[in-house]
């Protein structure tokens, strides 16, 4: 009987026609200590084909997530020769690429376009925030069958921790479900900070040993701790328990390594690099962001700023484009002096664009036909802009891109083939990426 279209091989029917054998069978499978989903889920685990290894470009990324959706006009798709009510309030300016235009707000950053992979003909069909949410950080459309696993997680899962480091860190907080670990553990989930790097007295939340806790003391309530848990898990193998200890292990990790507790010390900067990245959010989210990497983080998703401008879009870009720009512009040239561009990928995204011309309120709507992702380092090609949107920016002129090859690439960049399938609960194997193809044009 074949359980899902997805499931390789034959499982037993235990309601109609089984025999005494497979009872037999599951008898003795529950003497071993397995449960009936338990086995199916190890039939189906060993009926996943194996899928070509590939050799990691990057061995890191930092996703840069602009939530609200930010708008091509105004950014990395401006259209100089286009009316004003098209174009906007600004005057594109020339970039690095000849030829190449972006926004006015975008000064930095047009001197460093050479560096940048820039996708204009990002497209999918999801005008709600939560749903395009759910595309740009997993790669699947929203189901209301089955949560979807985050970048974060899938990476989490198949590359590991490095140097006592959580694989996958929110900056500074997890903004959105969809960056969450959906049909997998939750062990996989993100270590969100719990505070903005931004702040002065910016600590990370349960980073350090309490202060009436010697190292002796702290040691002897970790065996502890393990004591407990060691009893639980013998009575109750449920997924929270495991997690937990992935959790608890993790922490004690953390807190006991000066190693990994100095990567989230922003004061080992100088006060020179500090200010050239920016005193606020985008500055000192983005080069934490990179102490993180350099220390050994798989992933660190970053959020800045709320870029919902449904009205008066003019003064909301003046308000958060300037420090973005700057932060970004100060990220990319930062890594690449310390030679860590090449292995470190670089990704700026979006839930969607906004809507080609300017509204009423002088503001855009949501748009998801078309809109622009920016890339740097990790193995993407510099100064390459792919694709193009129409000449009002409302359409995929050619060579469109959805989320799913966008996912499928940055996988592959990392050494994930996205072909793999995972096992979720209920014995069911789901490819990491489905559909969709590696955008080989991007890589260098």
């Amino acid at each position: 009987m074949k359980m899902h279209p997805n499931c390789q091989g034959n499982h037993i029917d235990l309601r109609v026609g089984a025999s005494r054998r497979d009872f037999m069978y599951v008898g003795m499978m529950g003497g071993l200590g397995l449960s009936l989903p338990q086995m199916l889920r190890l039939q189906a685990a060993n009926n996943i084909p194996e899928v070509e290894s590939f050799k990691p470009i990057a061995d890191s990324i930092i996703h840069i997530y602009l939530p609200g959706g930010m708008a091509q006009h105004e950014s990395w798709d401006p259209k100089p020769f286009a009316s004003p009510d098209y174009r906007g309030p600004y005057t594109p300016i020339k970039t690095s690429i000849p030829g190449e235009y972006v926004g006015e707000k975008f000064q930095n950053i047009a001197k460093i376009m050479n560096k940048l992979t820039v996708i204009r003909s990002m497209t999918h069909g999801e005008a709600a925030h939560e749903r395009g949410t759910h595309n740009m950080f997993t790669g699947y459309r929203p189901s209301p069958a089955i949560k979807f696993p985050s970048f974060g997680s899938i990476i989490s899962h198949e590359m590991g921790s490095r140097n006592n480091l959580p694989p996958y860190v929110a900056v500074p907080n997890v903004i959105a479900p969809e960056q969450g670990t959906g049909y997998m553990s939750s062990a996989f989930g993100p270590f969100a900070l719990g505070s903005d790097p931004a702040d002065k007295n910016f600590t990370v939340r349960d980073l350090l040993t309490p202060k009436d806790i010697d190292d002796k003391r702290f040691d002897r309530r970790r065996s502890l701790l393990s004591t407990v848990d060691e009893h639980f898990r013998s009575v109750e193998k449920a997924d929270s328990i495991n997690a937990m200890d992935s959790f608890y292990q993790a922490a004690y990790g953390l807190i006991s390594s000066s190693q990994a507790r100095e990567a989230f010390d922003l004061n080992k900067e100088t006060d020179k690099l500090r200010d050239e990245y920016g005193r606020n959010s985008a500055g000192q989210r983005f080069l934490l962001a990179r102490r993180l990497v350099e220390a050994g983080v798989r992933m660190v998703s970053v959020n800045f700023g709320g870029w919902d401008h449904h009205s008066n879009i003019k003064s909301a870009f003046d308000g958060q484009a300037p420090n973005f720009d700057q932060a970004f512009a100060r990220l990319i040239t930062d890594l690449a002096d310390r030679g860590m561009l090449k292995k470190t990928l670089v990704m700026v995204s979006s839930e969607f664009g906004r809507t080609p011309k300017i509204n009423a309120t002088n503001g855009r709507d949501h748009w998801p036909r078309v809109f622009s992702v920016a890339m740097a380092g990790g193995g993407v090609k510099e100064g390459y802009i792919h694709g193009a949107s129409d000449s009002l920016g409302g359409e995929p002129d050619r060579d469109p891109v959805g989320p799913e090859d966008l996912a499928k690439t940055m996988y592959r960049l990392l050494g994930i083939n996205s072909e793999k399938r995972i096992m979720s609960d209920g014995a069911r194997p789901i490819d990491i990426v489905n559909g969709g193809r590696i955008m080989n044009e991007w890589i260098a």
